[in-house]
């Protein structure tokens, strides 16, 4: 099977969820490497001396299980970039013991004593361009004249100095960007990562939110806009809370300001920005237009109504707004009405099946493949990530679809979608894709609910969902830092 190119980050998304579902890393590191011996053995001749260059993370682990596979089979030499003391990750500790008999600093490498080189220095993770020991030994080897065997990608790829292999093993699928120019012959190796590992979301998505610095100030993790009710006033307040609880460090909430005091008193975390009148109408574009630019994140829609002229002005605020959004409700109806106001524009829009026949026209089927499909089109058509709610939640950027399982029945209770709303974009305020945002968001909230449905059962209430955020959050994102 042909297996579509992936993004890089996604490496590590699919490491967790494969340790989730059961198919620990340390056993994915094993398959790879006897991927790559295999390759070796079939590849070039059973006498080959073959070097097994390795860095100090999980590609240079997988380097180590190479070698231990080809001891016996070819005359096998491994040699590190860095002291052993400095292999940093667990696993690839671990399977360095079994090779330390034959493992010599890369400082004796002489290449012209060995036929074939295995490059397994620097894998996916690769921040910028390589620096020492990496360049030099990435130098080293694109000048050696001997054929090098990179393990997954080419060590210091994509950068402009990285190794140029006879060939990549790469594994699971190729890495996007990759091609025969850039990485030799390109051999897929099947490592036994689930198919729902890739399919659907989970633990690993968390490794998509980048990391915090310890010297953060307010502000530095995103201020979020939301704008809606009117009519409705727990809406927008849900919008809001979801956001902070989702880790974001401002919440302003721009409302009619006949919604504004109960928004307020819902919770004193939110700034409340009363709007003139009793509905979003277009005297208040420009000013919320203004607003938007010092956040990071708009989220519209919640609560708005559906009254023509608030119609109007949120198509006017779509249509003008240059920060990423979060498009919900009301909101989406309006997109649905003129769709061309979504061109150029970043973010997600999150309806169920009757909104998004308003956004598209189309009826969503029930068949999940179709459903699939349908959803990819439609968010390729409108350059916009789309979260589609229901039993399993589709979210797609237009290129790759995700699925999502968490969430119960109980959640048909009111506000559980403006809770969707919030934390979708109090992720994307801490500087995500919009695409890692839905899947984060989808899965966050789902569980948040499942975590309610143990206690409550179906007297869940959106509130509740909200304050069980903070402890998905933590689960995940501490299982991330441990991987």
């Amino acid at each position: 099977m042909v297996r579509q190119a992936i993004p890089a980050e996604e490496v590590k998304v699919l490491d967790i969820n494969s340790s989730f579902l059961g198919v620990r890393t340390i056993t994915l590191m094993e398959r790879a490497g006897q991927a790559v011996a295999n390759y070796l053995l079939q590849a070039f001749p059973e006498d080959s001396r073959v070097a097994v260059l390795c860095g100090k993370g999980n590609n240079g682990g997988d380097g180590f299980v190479a070698a231990r596979y080809l001891v016996g089979k070819m005359e096998t030499s491994v040699f590190l970039a860095e002291p052993r003391s400095d292999v940093v990750s667990t696993i690839a500790r671990a399977n360095l013991e079994p090779v330390l008999g034959i493992a010599r600093p890369a400082s004796s490498l002489d290449h012209k004593h060995f036929d074939v080189i295995v490059d397994a220095l620097l894998g996916v993770g690769l921040q910028g361009r390589p620096r020492a020991p990496y360049d030099a030994l990435i130098k080293l080897l694109n000048g050696s004249k001997r054929p090098v065997v990179s393990i997954d990608v080419p060590s210091g790829w994509p950068s402009d100095l990285h190794v140029n292999p006879r060939a990549t093993v790469t594994l699971h699928a190729p890495k996007v960007g990759m091609n025969r120019k850039n990485s030799g012959k390109i051999v897929v190796a099947d490592i036994g990562i689930p198919k729902d590992a890739e399919d659907f979301c989970g633990p690993g998505d968390f490794s998509l939110i980048p990391r915090r610095k310890k010297d953060a100030h307010k502000g530095d993790a995103g201020r979020v806009l939301v704008i809606g009710g009117g009519p409705y006033t727990g809406a927008p307040a849900f919008t809001g809370m979801a956001a902070m609880r989702a880790g974001v460090d401002l919440t302003f909430v721009a409302t009619p300001e006949t919604a504004a005091i109960p928004v307020s008193i819902y919770s004193p975390n939110m700034i409340v920005h009363a709007l003139k009148g009793e509905i979003l109408s277009g005297e208040h574009v420009d000013e919320l237009l203004e607003k938007a630019n010092g956040v990071d994140v708009v989220a519209i829609g919640p609560g708005l109504g559906d009254a023509r002229e608030t119609q109007d002005a949120a198509q006017r605020i779509i249509a003008g707004c240059k920060k990423p959004m979060v498009i919900d409700a009301d909101a989406i109806v309006a997109c649905g009405r003129r769709p061309r106001i979504l061109q150029g524009k970043s973010g997600v829009i999150t309806p169920h099946a009757g909104e998004f026949k308003k956004l598209t026209g189309k009826t969503v089927p029930e068949d999940q493949k179709k459903r699939s499909e349908m959803v990819r089109t439609a968010a390729e058509k409108l350059g916009m990530t789309i979260v589609l709610k229901g039993m399993v939640d589709v979210i797609s950027d237009g290129r790759y679809v995700k699925l999502n399982r968490t969430g119960n029945n109980a959640m048909t209770v009111g506000g559980t979608g403006d809770v969707l709303t919030g934390t979708i974009a109090g992720i994307l305020g801490q500087k995500t894709t919009p695409f890692a945002a839905g899947r984060i968001g989808a899965f966050t909230s789902g569980l948040a609910g499942d975590l309610v449905f143990e206690e409550k059962s179906y007297g869940l209430l959106a509130s509740d969902v909200i304050d069980k955020i903070p402890i998905v959050l933590r689960r995940y994102m501490m299982m991330v830092a441990e991987g």
